[in-house]
């Protein structure tokens, strides 16, 4: 398929639509199809698919009918002849419910001139579920290119109902345009292919001048070797996949065939089906995530049966990876490899007996008990505490309200003091992430005051894998750890002081570990539904923008004895509050949500607060919808109630699209910083809303007692 221009072959069926996705016909001839236009909706997608309209709340947006759409041959497109930069353009399919795993595909074009890339136009795909306020960003592409691109988007099984979004932002330039020629919805894993449609399922090969992998089967007789039949079919007119070394002109020529990326967690048994006709040749399968760690798990250079060899290797993707199927020939007469049937089960394949990780066994926030943590010995070590809401002593990460480890509480301070908390046994050979928290207080030298250790078992050797070296005192800090082992570890926490003279606490919270690597790269798209404020202020703006509205900060505030010292989410990074010394006593700041779309049912909207400071004021939390001219009052706390950041629950609904707005009141002193992070919408009901919190300003005898 190739694009040309619209004085040769366009026939325009709706050119009087203005400022929207355009439908345009295709010119048939000789089996050929030249197309100028943008979108073909196949006509066997599931139900609803086809029945995509345009969305009536973007001006320039105008309805298209299901009986339009189901045309096979025409195209949808957007360009800046008729919509301006920044406009969007959207489409919104019907009523969707996949109860089994699915894959969505889109063939799609950006065409624009060169150009700054943030300047560019954009491809977006929201999922839209009927009990959440906000849509979710599923994917997003601005890569320009002249030909036909395909996208394969694994949607999870889900009993929810929900709409697929598709947005076209339009960038800079004259020439500027976005084009959609297919939208199909399968049952099954974007991962899986049997070759047998024309697209490949997304894969790709990685162009070599001599070795490539081409399509078997079917019609092709382009092969100096003798080729096998399909296995999908058992017969010759059925296609695979395959690699022939008749061209290869160098020692180790590598062909290369790429999955497309997996866009959801999946773990479990992936299978395929091979021949190699020659031993002196390795296939080989890897894997290639986001961060660029490229890891093979799988080999072999046997011939196997002469008819199709099954292959089951463990496959896990706790986040977005590449699978490759790579062959390395020795030389011309290497033969040919051949590949067909890739699948994947959520079970383990049938040689792996039980789970190999679990994320929710080795991770712990204390709030129950030590979970699978525990110590080498009895006496100095890690207590389990929790400490009331007060203004001295910082409470725990998770809630603020809640339990913690605290090394040597209870004990006088020793010089040598060693406290080891032990993690639970970890499988060798597969990259971890392990995430906490810690919070140090009264240690003039914090070097090696808490250290994390990797313990090998069966060599019994310890190795340092992070240490504290500076950090500020009474701050939650978030560290993030990423590791490999061959053999099987276990995480060991250790608190150490040195000298009698320079012993304090050392708090620790909050601790995960998950397969894969820490890093994520910025192109991943942002947690739908949450704002940490440490990228920017997400979708929330403010009536006025002067000294006296919210700010967006990092680190400490101003003004002494008010404010907190760090963020809740890493201790490092940003959150907002109003600065009380440019403010006067009862002035207010409005925190506006992004418009929320209405739906029946309950959310639960969860968010991190500290009001820290003798003249507190209020901090309130009102619900606004449409059509109303003020808002209903939600949540509100008022005076001095922690030096902690403590979470708050707040179970609303609405029907009607609507607004949160976050209202700071200024008190009697400039000792009245007030500040939030960390805020997320949920649906559902919220599942604790008890939130208990002190009302005083530090004169209460508890304040500062702990509870072991």
């Amino acid at each position: 398929m190739r694009k040309v221009q619209p004085s040769a072959l366009e026939h325009r069926e709706c050119c009087s639509w203005p400022r929207l996705w355009e439908r345009r016909s295709c010119f048939h001839q000789n089996k050929a199809v030249y197309c100028f236009g943008i979108i073909h909706l196949d006509s066997h997608n599931l139900e609803g698919l086809s029945n995509f309209q345009q969305d009536q709340k973007i001006s320039f947006i105008q309805q298209i009918s299901a009986e339009d759409l189901q045309m096979a041959g025409h195209y949808i497109y957007v360009d800046t002849s008729f919509a301006k930069q920044g406009e969007k353009a959207v489409l919104l399919s019907s009523d969707l419910q996949v109860e089994e795993w699915s894959c969505l595909r889109l063939v799609y074009q950006i065409a624009a001139p060169s150009g700054p890339a943030s300047d560019s136009s954009r491809l977006n795909l929201y999922l839209r579920f009927e009990d959440e306020s906000f849509d979710r960003l599923l994917w997003t592409a601005t890569e320009h290119s002249d030909s036909w691109l395909i996208a394969s988007l694994d949607l999870q099984n889900s009993s929810k109902k929900f709409k697929i979004l598709i947005e076209g932002v339009l960038g800079q330039g004259n020439t500027a345009s976005i084009a959609l020629f297919e939208i199909k919805m399968t049952t099954g894993y974007c991962i899986e292919c049997d070759f047998e449609e024309n697209h490949l399922c997304g894969f790709v090969n990685r162009w070599n001048p001599n070795v490539n992998w081409f399509v078997g089967g079917g019609t092709v007789q382009n092969s100096h070797s003798i080729l096998p039949q399909d296995h999908t079919f058992q017969n010759e007119m059925g296609h695979y996949m395959y690699v022939d070394a008749v061209y290869v002109k160098h020692f180790q020529e590598v062909a290369q065939l790429i999955s497309p990326m997996t866009t959801a967690p999946m773990s479990g048994c992936l299978s395929f089906y091979y021949q190699l006709q020659q031993g002196n040749d390795v296939f080989s399968l890897y894997t290639l995530d986001v961060t660029g760690l490229y890891e093979e798990i799988w080999k072999t250079n046997s011939p196997g049966h002469p008819a199709w060899n099954l292959a089951e290797v463990e496959f896990s993707a706790p986040y977005p990876m590449e699978v490759i199927f790579e062959v390395a020939f020795n030389g011309p007469k290497g033969g040919y490899v051949a590949l067909d049937d890739i699948a994947f089960s959520p079970v383990h394949c049938q040689n792996q007996t039980k789970l190999p990780f679990s994320a929710l066994e080795a991770s712990c926030d204390f709030e129950e008990d030590l979970c699978n943590f525990y110590q080498d010995k009895e006496g100095p070590g890690w207590n389990r505490v929790k400490v009331k809401p007060n203004m001295y002593r910082a409470g725990d990460h998770t809630s603020g309200l809640g339990y913690y480890l605290l090394a040597n509480t209870k004990y006088t301070s020793q010089p040598g003091y060693i406290g080891r908390l032990y993690g639970p046994s970890l499988p060798g050979n597969l990259q971890y992430c392990l995430r906490f928290y810690y919070a140090i207080y009264g240690f003039f030298k914090m070097s090696d005051t808490l250290a994390v250790y990797i313990f090998e078992e069966n060599h019994v050797v310890q190795e340092k894998i992070w240490s504290v070296l500076e950090s500020p005192r009474g701050v939650w800090m978030q560290a993030e750890i990423t590791f490999k082992k061959p053999m099987s570890t276990k995480v060991v926490f250790m608190s150490l002081c040195k000298s009698f003279w320079d012993c304090g606490l050392v708090a620790l919270d909050d601790i995960t570990i998950e397969l894969g690597s820490c890093w994520f790269p910025k192109k991943l798209p942002p947690t739908p539904g949450e704002c940490t404020f440490d990228q920017d202020e997400c979708a929330f703006t403010q009536e006025r923008r002067n000294r006296s509205s919210w700010h967006r900060r990092r680190g400490e505030t101003p003004t002494s004895y008010t404010g907190p010292k760090g963020d809740h989410t890493t201790g490092v990074g940003y959150y907002m509050y109003i600065e009380a010394s440019h403010m006067v006593y009862g002035q207010k700041a409005h925190l506006l949500s992004g418009p929320l779309r209405g739906v029946t049912g309950k959310h639960c909207l969860t968010f991190f607060y500290h009001m820290y400071g003798a003249g507190t004021g209020l901090l309130s939390v009102y619900l606004k919808k449409e059509g109303n001219s003020k808002g209903s009052l939600l949540w509100r706390r008022k005076g001095e109630q922690s030096i902690s950041w403590l979470r708050a629950l707040v179970e609303y609904s609405s029907e009607r699209q609507h607004q949160i707005i976050f209202e700071a009141m200024r008190g009697v002193s400039i000792r009245s910083d007030i500040a939030i992070d960390d805020i997320k919408f949920q649906a559902g009901s919220c599942a604790d809303m008890e939130d208990v919190t002190q009302q005083s300003s530090g004169y209460s005898e508890d304040l500062n007692e702990v509870e072991y």
